[in-house]
């Protein structure tokens, strides 16, 4: 097995759609998955813009680890409206060792693939990543 830290490639097409979602405003959110059997971090889901945080978050599986992406639109104090662009790394308490090993040692690398992330989350429960704490951490 190729060394985790280095060895996990990242599919062109995680950088193509965070690109748009950046740039072009064409999804929600992106969730992201290590497939072991290529070594390589690939899409899962995209979220449409219309989707909420609440269809984002039902998005995350229960018991396997995930890296995710969402453009959370905010309201600031001054009544201005802004948007930041979310990483969330997803790991339930309830997902394999190995597979929380595999996502924590491949973060940073696909973390600097996706230039344009503002703020970083860690979450093993839903209650780690609730709207108030995005909301929170957005201002």
């Amino acid at each position: 097995m190729a060394n985790s830290a280095s060895g996990m490639a990242v599919n062109d097409e995680c950088k193509l759609m965070f690109l748009d979602l950046k740039t072009k405003r064409n999804y929600r959110f992106i969730i992201f998955k290590i497939d072991e059997r290529i070594q390589q971090v690939t899409v899962e889901k995209l979220g449409q813009p219309e989707e909420t945080y609440d269809d984002f978050t039902a998005s995350l599986p229960a018991d396997e680890c995930r890296y995710a992406v969402f453009d959370f639109d905010f309201v600031t104090d001054e009544n201005c409206q802004k948007s930041k662009i979310f990483f969330i790394s997803w790991a339930p308490d309830t997902s394999r060792v190995r597979s929380k090993m595999l996502y924590a040692s491949s973060k940073d690398r696909f973390k600097r693939e996706l230039d344009g992330i503002q703020v970083e989350l860690q979450a093993t429960d839903p209650s780690e990543m609730s709207i108030d704490i995005v909301k929170a951490r957005a201002l």
